[in-house]
């Protein structure tokens, strides 16, 4: 691989919330883009959330609809992994399961030709481990977009313990095309932002369990008083609590410290059911 790779067309696995947001950035940005799935449904409601999603930016003059048409003209919906023998880069997107993601990158390592790069947008799965299920671990790195990724300006860039330098610079140099602000974070459970931001959303909920406060004076104290744009309790419902005891859960285990036991009450709203906006009830009812 030379110094900087340069990608121009790259390859996205899954056209859910992540996937179609990552497709519609890359595509806005001048790249090629080809969005797989595993049915034509998944791939038509990946576009078609795309196309709604343009639609609300030509709304505020942000976007032409002949800019909309040649956004969608970049994205290819597809259902199959041989789509992506343009790609020099494919990233994959789907759900936050390790054993799925493992699946998929050997499906992609036994596919690609040997110089593409394979990243996986993930919020806490180790790219160490994920690289190493590969022949090419040096090609392999995490790129962390963050919800919705159109309008969030952060990717975590996550080095895994193979990465090689080129690998890092390319991605860094892709990140810059996407108009977005990359760090460079090195493998570790919930690499930077949620490291941080998890244990926060955490002792909220126990601050709440222990009826300190209301959910809602909770989430002004934060707001008004640590400049936050949203409280964590609001943060936690829109994440999905399901995500956030699930993220606690890798953090206990991988660093075996109890300051990161899952709050009783998180555990019982999960188990209630009530993961947040997706179900019309968490923390708040919505």
């Amino acid at each position: 691989m030379s110094s900087i790779l340069t990608i121009s067309t790259v390859g996205i696995v899954g056209a859910g919330t992540m996937g179609n947001g990552i497709a519609q950035t890359c595509a806005a940005a001048g790249l090629q883009v080809v969005m797989v799935d595993i049915s034509e449904e998944a791939v038509a409601k990946g576009l078609a959330t795309i196309a709604g999603s343009l639609d609300r930016l030509i709304k505020k003059d942000k976007l032409t609809p002949d800019d909309k048409a040649a956004i969608l003209a970049r994205i290819q919906g597809s259902t199959q992994y041989s789509d992506f023998s343009a790609a020099q880069l494919v990233i994959e997107a789907a759900t936050e399961n390790y054993a799925l993601k493992v699946k998929i990158v050997q499906q992609l390592d036994a596919l690609l030709a040997p110089e593409v790069l394979i990243a996986s947008n993930t919020s806490s799965i180790s790219i160490t481990k994920l690289a190493a299920v590969t022949k090419r671990p040096d090609r392999c790195i995490g790129m962390h977009f963050f919800n919705p990724v159109p309008l969030m300006a952060l990717v975590e860039i996550i080095r895994g313990l193979q990465t090689s330098d080129a690998t890092v610079e390319a991605v860094h140099a892709m990140s810059a095309v996407l108009g977005k602000t990359p760090i460079t974070v090195k493998n570790g459970p919930g690499f930077v932002v949620n490291r941080i931001l998890m244990p926060m959303v955490n002792e909220a909920l126990f601050v709440l369990a222990e009826g300190v406060a209301t959910a809602e004076d909770i989430d002004a104290g934060m707001k008004l008083g640590c400049n936050q744009p949203i409280g964590p309790l609001a943060l936690a419902d829109m994440i999905g609590l399901d995500v956030c005891l699930a993220v606690m859960e890798v953090f206990l285990n991988e660093f075996g410290d109890s300051k990161y036991r899952p709050c009783p009450l998180l555990k019982e709203l999960v188990a209630a059911g009530r993961l947040g906006r997706k179900t019309g009830q968490g923390i708040y009812n919505y």
